[in-house]
């Protein structure tokens, strides 16, 4: 009996596509192109789980769907392969990161065949090749040989960048400072994450509550000199541009919020201690006393300064450079404690999460510019030297946090803004200076501005204070310069020498590695243990990796590494061209393909990743080098696909059993709120019933018990090896699984019992069109060479309609749904025509692609269908030309009648009078009414 066995169908097309390079990519589209894409996988050690596999299966639809509608698709596969998981298993096992890699890499690719993916193997890349990082590194350089014409908008050659007349007549060296303070690419001295134990700076996002998110280990803020992108001078265009994109809603939020763009003006306060501001002094500072920025004057940013009269304290991050100058000597223990605690919390602890504010005292003072006020200048965490000017002016009648500290520290409150007489808010106590109101309102106790509404202060006040030589209207951004130096291994080494004195050490001057010495690779060490200390493994390379002399100079090379993040900046352009050792990409080809029409990926890449990519991209859009403002056009986020549903119950010491609800949770003990103690229990699906909207026990159904899906993980216990799905179910049938679950973008869990079920179709499937009661592979009988009837039009019509337009919105449970419909109408038929069997291999082929190929040969053909022409619905089969009337009596169904769809009032209330069951109900009853709504309704009111 020809069974329907997937690990003979499998492995033979699996074969068949690779040895016939199936799926390989034009160098360059003929007609419509199609550029879909997977997000960036790492290949860890573990391999695949079932949920990687969900938003690979989905493109890998929609790419078989395109080249069946005639399009050139690109359809490539890579691996984000630098990073942290290969260094520390290097550590531990004393194996070169690149061996496991490399490995890691095999197997990934070995359970993505397996699947059946249609991927063009021949452009795999890795962000570990070096012939890949050669371009990474060569787009560094460009980043470092560019700065952002603000007046432009663009970014333009360092070249290019006008060096005022001070700087050139200071010389060739203060010209180089000059243009290495506007590249791009630049060194500063910037507060890090510090992770000892991991040996390296860690990203903001990855550190979670003061420590790592990797390893849980304690993270100290530190200063330290650090390479470092100039995102934030497009931060502007990074915002604007995504209008252009059909992305959602949501993901455009999280881009903007973390973009954070905000407008104000920026202030100048005039420095000094209390003692210093006489009125003399304070008249003669404010009438426009020369200033230095930086030393005499303190500049805040803020929003709100139509509240600059409320001002009756300052703060200043912890680590913003004018500390030590600010704080006075009998301060100066404090502020060193405080700097020294502030330095272990993460920004998230400092700002969002932080549940009582924290500060200290400067010593020193600085003037408000409107009223001359001496205003006492703070240290607090909740200010961070990234956002603004790293300095506020805190006006605690208006502002939350501000009232929070003012009220915990005695300091004045001075309300500058009447709120009215708003519902929520108590008018009174905020005239008090008792409460805090935010919104706006009217001008008070603001001198001349007093009476003015909230907006016609804020644009008054900014114009006064620039025509008085004290401040500015500005726009500002929460966004931060990307921080993108790694101190570790398994990176992508930095293109760049330092220059040396003539004591052999780094005199502070640096310069590119020639293009043409590209690329830098790694050296070998055989240490990767971080150092313990601020600085980078690759210190222990080998001297003549350390000290390259170039042109009779010896130079050192930079130590520090990039971010597993730079590789994945830019992989979409290269797997275009991924052979081309002259350039990273070649420019028809790029013009051609890009942009990327379909990106899919889950949504824990929905800021950072698309962020770095989006301001790459524009940089290489800004130097002629890429023909697209955006590289992604739509992207879709598919959701999370959970472990199986885990069912837990409660039981007394004695064994009774008792219901969620009664259940009391503290500190991880379990009670029934009576002192009783309660062990959870987890129970198996045997053990539980459905009942309403949730679960109880099959024994005792008034106990109802938990049921929820947790985040696949080894530590849980709950991770799916796809191999085990396809050894016992087949790839095709984890393909449906996968899409069938729910909406592409929603979060589900996994039941394997799901997997049975499609499994259950594609039997029925085979045996509709495979005889299997033949002792070889022979088409059923019923399937046989004539032409369908109306009805089998219908259904074949119908189905490939539903079919084409639920693919094309990425709706793949419902195309499912209609195939299943499908082979449950043809199943019943005693004949199924060749035509309509060949039309179903065809619509289920983006799906089960191994089990279309199989079907598609039995019935006569010898080519691939994979690039066989998309069947076409005929409209007049898909439009019904009959509908259902139901027939009421009294407001209430009494029949159901088949009428022609466009059949007229006065015919439709006779066919309805005509029924025998309405007919039987009417007889005896006169007809006081008859409401007629031809195709909707017939509703006779009796008497």
């Amino acid at each position: 009996m020809p069974r329907y066995n997937p690990a003979e169908i499998e492995p033979k097309w699996q074969q068949y596509w690779e040895q016939n390079k199936t799926f390989k990519s034009p160098e360059l589209p003929t007609g419509e192109k199609m550029y879909v894409l997977d997000m960036f996988p790492y290949p860890s050690g573990a391999g695949l789980h079932v949920g990687h596999p969900e938003g690979y299966t989905a493109t890998d639809i929609v790419c078989r769907l395109a080249r069946m509608q005639g399009k050139s698709v690109l359809h490539p596969m890579g691996f984000d392969s630098f990073g942290l998981p290969a260094e520390e298993y290097a550590i531990r096992t004393n194996t070169h990161p690149r061996v496991t890699t490399e490995k890691n890499i095999t197997e990934f690719v070995r359970q993505l065949k397996m699947i059946g993916f249609s991927y063009d193997w021949d452009r795999q890349i890795a962000t570990t090749d070096v012939e890949y990082f050669r371009w990474t590194q060569w787009i560094f350089l460009l980043l470092f040989d560019t700065w952002y014409d603000a007046d432009a908008g663009k970014g333009r050659p360092i070249s290019e960048l006008p060096i005022p007349a001070d700087v050139t007549a200071e010389g060739e060296d203060a010209v180089r400072r000059y243009q290495d303070e506007h590249r791009l690419a630049y060194v500063s001295e910037a507060p890090v994450n510090w992770c000892p134990a991991l040996g390296t700076v860690l990203a903001n996002e990855e550190v979670i509550d003061g420590k790592s998110e990797r390893g849980n280990h304690p993270v100290q803020r530190l200063p330290l000199r650090q390479w470092m992108l100039r995102i934030t001078s497009y931060a502007e265009r990074l915002e604007s541009d995504l209008d252009s994109l059909d992305w959602s809603d949501s993901i455009k939020q999280l881009q903007r919020n973390w973009i954070g763009r905000s407008t104000g003006a920026e202030v100048d306060f005039f420095l000094g201690t209390e003692e210093e501001f006489t009125p003399w002094e304070i008249e003669r500072k404010t009438a426009g006393y020369p200033r230095k920025p930086g030393t005499d004057v303190l500049r805040v940013y803020t929003t709100r300064p139509d509240t600059l009269y409320g001002a009756t304290y300052m703060v200043i991050a912890p680590e913003h450079p004018l500390v030590d100058q600010l704080t006075t000597a009998d301060q100066s223990a404090a502020v060193k404690k405080y700097c020294e605690q502030a330095a272990f919390k993460s920004d998230l602890e400092r700002t969002e999460l932080a549940k009582d504010k924290t500060g200290v005292f400067s010593g020193s003072y600085a003037i408000n510019p409107v009223n001359g006020k001496p205003v006492p200048i703070w240290i607090a965490d909740y200010v961070l030297a990234s956002y603004g000017t790293g300095a506020i002016m805190a006006v605690p009648a208006h502002d939350d946090r501000d009232f929070e500290f003012a009220q915990k520290f005695g300091i004045p409150v001075i309300a500058v803004v009447d709120p009215g007489t708003k519902s929520d808010i108590d008018r009174d106590a905020v005239l008090a200076g008792t409460a805090c109101a935010t919104f706006d309102g009217v001008a008070i106790n603001s001198g001349k501005y007093d009476g003015m509404k909230t907006a016609d202060v804020k644009s008054q006040i900014a114009l006064d204070l620039e025509q008085a030589g004290l401040g500015k209207e500005a726009t500002n951004f929460k966004l931060r310069d990307w921080l993108f130096s790694r101190q570790r291994f398994w990176g992508e080494p930095f293109p760049i020498l330092k220059e040396l004195d003539e004591n052999g050490e780094p005199n502070g001057k640096i310069r590119a590695v020639p293009v043409d010495q590209l690329p830098v690779d790694l050296p070998q060490i055989e240490d990767y243990k971080p150092i313990g200390r601020p600085e980078p493994p690759l210190e222990k390379a080998d001297e003549s990796w350390l000290y390259p002399v170039i042109d009779g100079v010896r130079y050192k090379r930079e130590t520090n590494t990039m971010p597993q993040w730079a590789g994945s900046c830019w992989y979409y352009l290269r797997f275009i061209d991924p052979k081309n050792d002259q350039v990273f990409v070649d420019r028809e080809k790029e013009k051609a393909w890009m942009p990327v029409d379909l990106y899919i990926g889950g949504a824990e890449h929905a800021v950072l990743h698309l962020l770095y990519a989006r301001f790459w991209h524009k940089v290489l859009y800004d130097r002629g080098y890429v023909s697209t403002k955006e590289p992604f056009q739509r992207l879709v986020n598919q959701g999370m696909i959970l472990g199986e549903i885990e069912y837990t119950g409660y039981q007394l010491e004695g064994g009774k059993w008792i219901g969620s609800n009664q259940v009391v949770r503290e500190d991880d003990a379990f009670h029934d709120g009576k002192g009783n103690t309660v062990t959870a229990v987890k129970l198996t699906e045997e053990q539980i019933v459905k009942k309403g909207d949730g679960f109880v026990l099959a024994d005792d159904n008034n106990v109802r018990i938990d049921a929820r899906a947790h985040k696949m993980s080894k530590s849980r216990g709950n991770v799916v090896n796809p191999d085990v799905v396809v050894d016992d179910f087949g790839a095709d049938s984890l393909r449906l699984y996968e899409m069938f679950m729910g909406p592409l973008e929603a979060t589900k869990p996994w039941a394997m019992d799901g997997v049975k079920g499609v499994r259950g179709f594609l039997d029925r499937a085979w045996r509709m069109i495979v005889d299997h009661n033949a002792e070889t592979l022979e088409l059923n009988a019923a399937v046989q060479d004539v032409e369908p009837t109306e009805e089998q039009n219908k259904t074949i019509h119908r189905t490939l309609k539903s079919v084409t337009q639920d693919l094309g919105n990425l709706s793949f449970n419902t195309a499912i749904a209609r195939l299943m419909e499908f082979t449950n109408f043809f199943t019943k038929e005693s004949t199924r025509p060749k035509q309509a069997m060949e039309t179903f291999a065809l619509m289920l082929s983006p799906l089960a692609p191994h089990l279309a190929e199989e079907f598609w040969q039995l019935l006569g053909h010898e080519k691939t269908l994979a690039y066989e022409s998309w069947p076409q619905y005929v409209d007049s089969f898909t439009v019904d030309n009959e509908v259902e009337v139901p027939v009421q009596i009294m407001g209430k169904v009494r029949g159901r009648i088949t009428v022609p769809a466009d059949i007229k009032k006065d015919d439709l209330e006779a066919l309805a009078k005509a029924d025998p069951r309405v007919q039987e109900l009417l007889e005896g009853k006169q007809i006081v009414k008859s409401i007629v709504v031809p195709g909707r309704l017939v509703n006779f009111v009796v008497k």
